[in-house]
C-alpha cells in the first residue's frame, strides 16, 4: 500500500462540509496520507517487537543470518510464525533480507538497540510502554470525557517492567559518566561516602547502578507502588548491592530519613499529584550541603519547541500515564514537557534558592537545586 494508491481527494471523507473539495491540495493530501501509512505500520509492527524481544527472536538473530527455519529451531517456535514475523521486520528495516542467500540478518546496529540488554541504546522497553499503553485506551477514552485519572498502579503489568528497561538504557549511558559529575561536588561525596535517596525509584535501576558505582555510600530507594518495591529488592539482590541498598513503599512527601547527601528524582516529578510538596520534602531531609537532582523529559518552555519527534513521544505518553496518573490523586498534571520554567518555580516554591540545568541530553533535562 502506499499514498498514491489512496483515493483520489474528491473521493476521500475529507471532502466533507467542513473542509470542501476546492479548500484540498491533492499534493499536501497524498503526502499526509503517506505519513499515515507509514505511522500505521510502525504502529502496527510496535506490537511485532514486543513478540520479538518476548520470544528472543532478536536474540537469536545475533547468532548470525538464518531462514525462518533456523530461527524458528533456535527459540523453540513455529516457522510459519516466525516467516512472517521476519518479512514484517525486514520491511521496516529492522532485520536486513539477503535475497542471494533467502536468509534473514540482523545489522549490528539493530542488534545494539533490539537485543542487547546492556546497551545505552536498548530500546524494546518502549515498546513494553505502547502495550500498556492500548491497553488502556477503552478507560481513557471515557476519562477524557469525565476528566477522571488513572493511577499509575492500575495500568497493565508491562508497563512498570517497560519503564524500568526503556529508562535503564538511558541512565546506564549518562548517570555514572556525565550527570552526576555534572553536579556540583556530589561524586565527590560518592566516593567517599554518602547518603542517597532516590524517590519514585521504580524497579530500583538508578538505585542498583549508583551502588554499584559508589561501593562507600549507602541508597534508599522509595515508591508508592508495593509491587515495584518487591521487583527492586530481589534485582539488587541480584546485583549483589543489597548490602548497601535499601527499598521501602514510601511517597515522594513522607519518604523516612534526614541529612541525605543526594535526593534524586529520576522521571517521576511531572507525574506526581504534589510535586511542590515533593520539592519541599526534599528540602527539609536534605544535609545542609546536599543537592536534589531531578531528572526529567528534555522539554522546552514554548510548547511549539516541542512539536518534534521526540515532543510527540513524550506528550503521547504524558497524554495515557503521566497527566492521568497526576489527576487520579487531583494533582496539578504537569505532564512530560513540563519544561524547564516551571520546574524552577516548583524548587523555589519548595524552599531552594538556587536550581540550575546541570547538564542535558536529547532526552533529558539534568537539573540541580540546592539551598
Amino acid at each position: 500500500m502506499t499514498a498514491t494508491a489512496a483515493p483520489s481527494p474528491a473521493a476521500s471523507p475529507a471532502a466533507s462540509p467542513a473542509a470542501s473539495p476546492a479548500a484540498i491540495d491533492p499534493a499536501k493530501l497524498d503526502a499526509f496520507l503517506g505519513q499515515v501509512v507509514g505511522d500505521a505500520g510502525a504502529a502496527f509492527s510496535a506490537a511485532l517487537v514486543v513478540v520479538g524481544d518476548r520470544l528472543g527472536l532478536y536474540k537469536a538473530l545475533t547468532q548470525g543470518a538464518c531462514d525462518a527455519a533456523e530461527l524458528a529451531r533456535r527459540t523453540g517456535t513455529q516457522e510459519r510464525y516466525v516467516q512472517e514475523w521476519l518479512d514484517a521486520q525486514a520491511s521496516g528495516g529492522y532485520v536486513r533480507y539477503d535475497k542471494t542467500t533467502r536468509t534473514y540478518e540482523l545489522p549490528p546496529e539493530q542488534a545494539t538497540a533490539l537485543a542487547d540488554e546492556q546497551s545505552p541504546a536498548f530500546m524494546p522497553g518502549m515498546f513494553q510502554v505502547m502495550h500498556a499503553v492500548w491497553s488502556a485506551v477503552d478507560r481513557m477514552s471515557e476519562n477524557f470525557k469525565s476528566g477522571s485519572g488513572l493511577p499509575w498502579s492500575e495500568h497493565h503489568d508491562c508497563l512498570f517492567e517497560g519503564t524500568e528497561r526503556f529508562f535503564r538504557a538511558g541512565y546506564r549511558g549518562n548517570l555514572i559518566t556525565s550527570w552526576l559529575p555534572a553536579l556540583d561536588g556530589v561524586v565527590a561525596k560518592l566516593e567517599r561516602g554518602a547518603k542517597v535517596a532516590d524517590v519514585g525509584c521504580g524497579l530500583g535501576a538508578s538505585t542498583i547502578l549508583m551502588a554499584q558505582a559508589y561501593p562507600r555510600s549507602r541508597f534508599y530507594g522509595y515508591d508508592s507502588h508495593a509491587s515495584s518495591i518487591d521487583l527492586a529488592r530481589q534485582r539488587a539482590t541480584a546485583a549483589g548491592v543489597a548490602d548497601r541498598v535499601s527499598f521501602e513503599v514510601a511517597g515522594a512527601t513522607s519518604f523516612p530519613g534526614r541529612d541525605y547527601d543526594l535526593i534524586a528524582h529520576f522521571d517521576c516529578l511531572h507525574d506526581m499529584e504534589d510535586p511542590v510538596g515533593a520539592a519541599r520534602h526534599a528540602r527539609q531531609t536534605l544535609a545542609r550541603d546536599g543537592s536534589w537532582m531531578i531528572v526529567e523529559p528534555f522539554a522546552s518552555d514554548a510548547r511549539e519547541d516541542n512539536h518534534n519527534a521526540v515532543g510527540r513521544v513524550f506528550y503521547s505518553c504524558s497524554t495515557m500515564i503521566c497527566v492521568p496518573h497526576s489527576l487520579s490523586r487531583r494533582g496539578p498534571a504537569l505532564g512530560a514537557q513540563a519544561g524547564e520554567s516551571r520546574l524552577r518555580q516548583i524548587a523555589r516554591d519548595g524552599g531552594f534558592d538556587r536550581f540550575r540545568r546541570a547538564t542535558q541530553t536529547p532526552f533529558n533535562l539534568i537539573l540541580e537545586a540546592r539551598v
